[in-house]
């Protein structure tokens, strides 16, 4: 490998993890977006073998040389784009054209990653402050949409009442302010005035989240966890702000960890685990081990943002991590008997 252990740690998780999950949502929706059949059978397989390639690739990156390497890895997000965008296109889905750009911020974000990397001087960041900036911005345009959807249809069925707030203008607003804010960070994460676009953007995120009604939903952790994790985003901006304003009580890694452990990391188990329930017919509820995988995640994530203000740093980057591997390895031994058993799977 020709990354440093770091560098390997962001990259996989943000250029690797991150556009499969992106990849496994959207091909879900965008069908329901477009009116489209799904990509399904060889094209499907042709695009996992080429998020595979690029994972080998980055691991003897050593042997067959950075370029090399770092043209096999992007080779994912740019195949994705295309089939995203022919399906945006055919199918009519012009308000949706904004997915596509995101995703071609991701590859963006990718190609930096890899220039810093082979940089003698070594990386500045860039390429690492896209990608996650991307990733909020995302989690802000798809988790407006399903967040109040599915406790709009949870509330309607279990407890009649308040409902989310819909889309409108102080949501386009909010979204606005926190894209702003990141813009800024990415190009300097330690200026005052991105201190003050981030404080900003925290308010506006924490007031959006809370016109969505989370506060109802207490009783379904499958709905419940979806709020959870969009309360990272504020929460992590409001750490982007308080590291430059305060250095010498916040590293600039809790709000890193925040959106990256807390937000990304919840909000796609939330995302997987209630869609692969659906896909396979199951009841549509948390049971007790599926809680324990969120309980995990936001265990790993409040234990690494804690060490960012440098206390118990070490035991709580163990913890960080064996939560991490926890949560993950009990999402793989709870669903992998249900998305690998024979039978039909639900669209």
């Amino acid at each position: 490998i020709t990354l440093s252990p770091v560098e390997w740690h962001v990259h996989e998780l943000l250029y690797g993890y991150l556009p499969a999950i992106a990849a496994g949502f959207l091909l879900t929706a965008v069908p329901n977006w477009t009116g489209r059949l799904p990509v399904t059978g060889t094209p499907l397989l042709g695009l996992l073998l080429v998020w595979i390639a690029g994972r080998l690739a980055m691991l003897v990156s050593a042997k067959i040389g950075a370029p090399t390497a770092a043209a096999i890895d992007l080779s994912f997000l740019a195949v994705l784009a295309s089939v995203i965008g022919r399906e945006i296109v055919r199918g009519r889905s012009v308000q949706n054209i904004k997915i596509l750009a995101l995703i071609g911020l991701l590859l963006v974000g990718n190609v930096v990653f890899h220039l810093e990397s082979m940089r003698p001087g070594g990386s500045n960041g860039y390429g690492m402050r896209v990608g996650i900036g991307t990733a909020v911005l995302l989690i802000t345009v798809i988790g407006g949409r399903i967040i109040p959807s599915f406790t709009r249809n949870w509330l309607a069925r279990w407890s009649p009442g308040s409902m989310p707030t819909v889309f409108n203008r102080f949501d386009a607003i909010a979204i606005a302010g926190g894209a702003a804010a990141i813009a800024l960070w990415v190009v300097a994460p330690s200026h005052y005035a991105t201190a003050m676009l981030a404080l900003i953007a925290a308010v506006l995120h924490a007031i959006r989240l809370a016109r969505w009604a989370g506060y109802r939903t207490l009783r379904e952790p499958l709905v419940i966890v979806r709020h959870v994790a969009y309360a990272f985003v504020p929460i992590g901006f409001l750490l982007v702000s308080s590291s430059v304003v305060l250095p010498a009580l916040i590293a600039p890694t809790g709000a890193l960890h925040c959106w990256t452990a807390g937000a990304i990391g919840l909000m796609t188990l939330a995302v997987m685990t209630r869609a692969s329930l659906g896909h396979t017919g199951q009841p549509l509820t948390a049971t007790v081990p599926i809680q324990l995988v969120y309980l995990a995640v936001v265990i790993a994530a409040a234990a690494r943002i804690i060490a960012s203000f440098n206390i118990a740093r070490a035991p709580l980057l163990h913890l960080a991590a064996i939560a991490w591997v926890a949560a993950f390895g009990g999402f793989a031994l709870i669903y992998w008997p249900l998305l690998t058993r024979r039978g039909p799977i639900k669209g």
